[in-house]
């Protein structure tokens, strides 16, 4: 497993779950320094990302580009793909696929989170989960020539009433055939929603694709009540090799948060 921290370039999502922000070659840098494999980046456009200086950072401060997130859509715009609205269900479908691009030139891929939407206001939730399977497969196939795929998050009750669980999120994806999928597991949510995060975990198996390595209060892994023991022991249960992402609150700070995160990582990993 590899570790990767948030930054977030967006300031309209001030104040949310991500550990650094606003300055993407500084919060490299301190990646870097305090030892993580790969950074996840928040962006507020696609045009961000294309004009940033990742790809020159990135190779120089020897990290990788773990993930992009797509929740600016929704942030900054207010686009989802299970609106009543086609136009917009179209200019989000159009979004994601640039931000698709835009990661997968790093040869990362994108997550889909809070541009999903929720059902109510003029569409069911058969209606939206059906807009919402065949937004997901068109995206995973269109992030197919990267050869990356596209993460799928299931949230919380109180951010979306469609995919709340893992097992919710299997079901959607395995309603496709062969989607370019793979699920997020974020701990945060799953400690809202799931009975028992590591038999969750189990569950998903090789479906799982990404997580977020969070505690239960969204702060930084320690600062919270997890028992992160049977979590590392399901992770390795299902052979996961994929990113533990620090996608958390700068708690009390961005530096000391940061820091937090990877001797959390390093003990867990060392057991």
């Amino acid at each position: 497993m590899k570790s990767a921290i948030t930054i977030s370039l967006v300031p309209e999502a001030r104040g949310g779950p991500f550990v650094f922000w606003d300055d993407l070659a500084a919060g490299c840098r301190q990646a870097k320094e305090l030892g993580f494999d790969a950074v996840e980046v928040f962006a507020p456009s696609p045009e961000a990302i294309e004009q940033s200086d990742l790809k020159r950072i990135l190779p120089g401060e020897g990290l990788a580009l773990a993930a992009v997130g797509t929740g600016a859509g929704w942030v900054k715009h207010k686009l989802t793909l299970t609106s009543d609205d086609q136009g917009t269900r179209v200019r989000a479908l159009e979004f994601v696929m640039r931000m698709i691009d835009a990661g997968g030139a790093l040869g990362a891929p994108a997550i889909i989170g809070s541009m999903q939407g929720r059902w109510g206001d003029g569409t069911s939730r058969e209606q939206a989960l059906a807009l919402l399977g065949d937004a997901v497969f068109a995206l995973g196939e269109h992030a197919r020539q990267y050869d990356v795929p596209l993460i799928y998050e299931p949230l919380n009750r109180y951010e979306t009433n469609l995919c709340n669980t893992v097992a919710a999120g299997c079901e959607l994806i395995n309603a496709l055939e062969e989607p370019n999928v793979v699920l997020l597991a974020d701990l945060f949510h799953m400690n809202i929603e799931e009975i028992d995060i590591a038999a969750a975990l189990r569950e998903g198996g090789r479906q799982i694709g990404h997580v977020h390595f969070v505690d239960s209060n969204r702060r930084p892994a320690g600062c919270g009540h997890l028992d992160y023991a049977p979590i590392v022991s399901a992770l390795h249960a299902i052979s996961y090799q994929g990113y533990l992402s620090a996608e958390c609150l700068p708690w009390p700070d961005s530096y000391t948060a940061a820091k937090q995160t990877i001797q959390w990582f390093d003990t867990l990993m060392a057991r």
